[in-house]
């Protein structure tokens, strides 16, 4: 099931499985067994059913058995916004376990239906081919490579290979709710036309995929401390494109309506966390500091430069940003 490509790189890297103990991600980590890969595993347990502990539990039990080393994340219980809350929570963890260990890749257990849910989700928002394409195999993020190499196969040949060499898995109850709208998608549309569709639905994403190789333009990023720097492509459109993977690098998802007032606005400020700035040839992305009071000589210098006021909060802390600013725009 894994591509030989995929395979080969995987036995030459350092790999942490992010794993839930349900059926996809306890196919892939037998996969990688299968294929001797060397890998470690993350679970996180965010006690809101009893089985997760179950889950826990079966997640050491494997380590134990199969000589690899288990990672458990004890969450503390979220009050609103449990997906959301709980991917942050899941990443955080992850990507602190990358930091701790060294790890070269983080594993998900994405598979086609995954990508086709996201895909057909994107389409009744409104949304480009950059964005119907969805999930990528393989993505930069910040320190490490983000892997999905189950992207290809369906759920439900994943099931037949767990039930066929008689593997233990959970089942999510949380699946079964449709009050997340996911799963209705997933329950209503997605899961029906893979049963009918699947080889065709695998080879438009393939088609779209090559699609988007050749409307996509290089973008090539410099960063100077918390300063992301990277010069304007041909269309706004390219530039949005650039400015969401990066912030996906740094684990910041932008929401549809930032993408929206970029294609108008020179400045924003995304989630109040990260502002973006196009001053001049180039697009800057840094963390987003309110302006305090700050030397006149400051000012004029940023003035001089032409640096967005919402950006000189940052500048103001990092001086090394600022003499790389200087030598860029003048």
């Amino acid at each position: 099931m894994l591509k030989s490509k995929t395979k080969k790189a995987l036995q030459t890297t350092k790999n942490l499985l992010a794993f839930s103990a349900g059926g996809d991600s306890t196919a892939l980590l037998f996969l990688l067994l299968e294929n001797d890969i060397k890998f470690d595993i993350a679970i996180v347990n965010y006690g809101i059913r009893e089985q997760s502990k179950e889950e826990a539990a079966y997640a050491k039990a494997l380590a134990k058995e199969y000589g690899f080393r288990c990672h458990v994340h004890h969450a503390q219980k979220i009050t609103a916004n449990f997906e959301a809350n709980a991917r942050q929570i899941r990443y955080d963890f992850f990507e602190s376990l990358i930091q701790q260990h060294n790890y070269d890749t983080l594993l998900t257990a994405h598979h086609l239906g995954d990508r086709f849910e996201w895909m057909l989700m994107q389409f009744c928002k409104g949304a480009g081919c950059v964005e119907l394409a969805g999930m990528q195999e393989k993505t930069q993020r910040n320190g490490y490579m983000l892997y999905r190499p189950l992207l290809h196969v369906s759920k439900e040949e994943l099931l037949e290979y767990l039930h066929k060499n008689n593997i233990r898995y959970f089942e999510d109850a949380s699946n079964a709710n449709e009050k997340y709208t996911r799963n209705i998608f997933r329950h209503n549309y997605t899961n029906p036309l893979l049963q009918k569709y699947a080889q065709g639905i695998k080879k438009s994403f393939a088609y779209m995929d090559a699609d988007v190789k050749d409307l996509i333009k290089d973008a090539s990023l410099q960063k100077i401390n918390e300063l992301a720097c990277f010069k304007k492509t041909p269309t706004r459109r390219n530039d949005i494109y650039h400015i969401d993977k990066y912030l996906k690098s740094i684990n910041h998802l932008m929401s549809g309506e930032e993408k929206k007032l970029l294609q108008t606005q020179d400045t924003l400020v995304i989630g109040r966390k990260y502002v973006v700035a196009m001053v001049a040839e180039y697009i800057l992305i840094a963390p987003y500091i309110k302006p305090g009071n700050m030397p006149k000589n400051f000012k004029e210098k940023m003035r001089c430069l032409h640096v967005e006021p919402k950006l000189r909060g940052y500048l103001f802390t990092d001086p090394e940003a600022v003499e790389f600013l200087s030598l860029l725009l003048v």
